[in-house]
């Protein structure tokens, strides 16, 4: 179609909803809207780009849409009686793919008090506007490794089973495997490709118990996306995994430890110390780097030590109320975290957070402030702009949200933080810090 390199919408996209057999149909008489926090708000043509390739689309069980009325400026619930539509009417939402951050959820009302959380996925505004879904949000890092286009699903298998046939004795790439072929996991296929980034889980425990875990789930919560690794990969699994990698990926390559397949990889802190530096007794470029709660700031020094590159951060809030509500940890605190950050940076090393955005409570003015603290005091490299898949009216009543202040919107969150901090990068992606 001619307008498809269109960057924003001419004119506001209309609200989508879904039927009972899970069809779409857009409504001329409402326009889309957004979702901060608990509030419906309306949307500017500026907020919105075309939905990206390889994002899905949801119909939410249990649920109404909310449209935006232009002509009484207000959010109007709509069900089908207003069009004499029989049946059950569902809000939508879209799930973008990665490399792109929201800037407003769906919005949406509950059918009952008595409801399960929705599945543990992000949940975008989207609407419809001549001939083609708009969503809200931006492409927060231009890397392509894990655009969809650069999966190619028969050359995916036959690469994925090739190697699993070479390595058949290796327990950590036959888990791998089923990542790649079952879950369709990026990272995993890259590893089967052999380019870009790796991952190496390591550990099937956790000491945390966070609400939205994707990879363990309590019987009432929703179900897990992923099923986490079961055993402890020894030092030789580790490195063949590695050295493998970075020899075919090149210098640009990168391994990591630390997946959403797993629990927490500092509870197996002595095994990556060993691991790391056999790998770099065998190879001395790629960059190899830790996705981390960052709860054991005592494991930090070795690791450096042992030839960590960088370390990323993941965090959900830079208030501690909010932060141990939704870590709910296990034997450690928020200050432990900013320990590990501290002895990081002080050490030399590249930290970057793993920020789980969720619109209405990131870019709330407090939480921005206390988060410049933080930077100000220990240093920072990077911020990661993730999506937080999770339930947002589970997540917020889990961690008793209330708003406080003023909200500046997420791309001005970006802006903000970048004037304050202008060698402060923002991606999606770990990046190369070893060539």
């Amino acid at each position: 179609m001619k307008n498809r390199s269109m960057r924003h919408p001419t004119g506001m996209p209309r609200m989508v909803y879904a039927d009972a057999n899970g069809q779409i149909f857009d409504l001329p008489a409402l326009k889309m809207a957004g979702r901060s926090g608990h509030e419906v708000h309306p949307l500017k043509k500026e907020d919105l780009i075309p939905l990206p390739e390889g994002s899905e689309l949801f119909v939410l069980p249990g649920t109404l849409p909310f449209g935006w009325d232009i002509n009484r400026d207000k959010a109007t619930l709509f069900d089908g009686v207003q069009l004499g539509i029989k049946g059950s009417i569902r809000a939508v939402a879209a799930f973008m793919a990665p490399g792109y951050t929201q800037t407003a959820m769906a919005p949406f009302l509950r059918k009952t008090r008595n409801h399960a959380p929705l599945p543990l996925f992000s949940y975008t505004a989207v609407g419809w506007w001549r001939g083609r879904f708009w969503v809200a949000g931006f492409r927060s890092d231009p890397d392509p490794r894990q655009d969809l286009r650069g999966f190619r699903p028969k050359i995916v298998r036959a690469s994925t089973l090739k190697k699993l046939k070479r390595f058949r004795s290796n327990r950590l790439i036959q888990h791998l495997g089923r990542c790649s072929l079952t879950y369709g996991c990026p990272a995993a296929r890259n590893f089967f490709m052999e380019r870009w980034e790796a991952p190496i889980p390591t550990s099937p425990a956790c000491n945390a118990r966070c609400i939205g875990c994707i990879s363990h789930q309590p019987e009432n919560g929703p179900p897990a996306t992923q099923e986490r690794i079961r055993f402890v990969p020894n030092v030789d699994e580790v490195v063949e995994l590695a050295t493998s990698h970075i020899a075919k990926a090149g210098k640009g390559g990168i391994i990591s430890f630390g997946q959403g397949c797993e629990g927490e990889p500092l509870l197996q802190w002595e095994l990556l110390v060993r691991s790391i530096r056999e790998i770099r007794q065998h190879i001395d470029h790629g960059t190899i780097n830790l996705n981390t709660n960052a709860s054991i700031p005592s494991a930090t020094a070795p690791l450096v030590e042992s030839g960590l590159d960088s370390m990323r951060i993941s965090m959900n809030s830079s208030r501690r109320k909010y932060y141990e509500a939704y870590y709910r940890p296990k034997g450690f605190a928020q200050d432990d975290i900013l320990k590990t950050w501290e002895t990081m940076k002080r050490s030399g090393k590249f930290v970057s957070l793993n920020l789980f955005v969720l619109p209405g409570l990131t870019d709330e003015m407090e939480e921005i402030d206390r988060l410049s603290d933080f930077i100000d005091r220990f240093g920072l490299d990077m911020i990661q702009l993730r999506n937080h898949n999770i339930d947002p009216d589970w997540y917020l009543d889990s961690i008793g949200y209330e708003r406080t202040g003023k909200r500046i919107g997420i791309k001005n969150m970006v802006k903000t933080l970048n004037k304050r901090f202008p060698w402060l990068k923002f991606g999606y992606f770990n990046p190369r810090v070893r060539v």
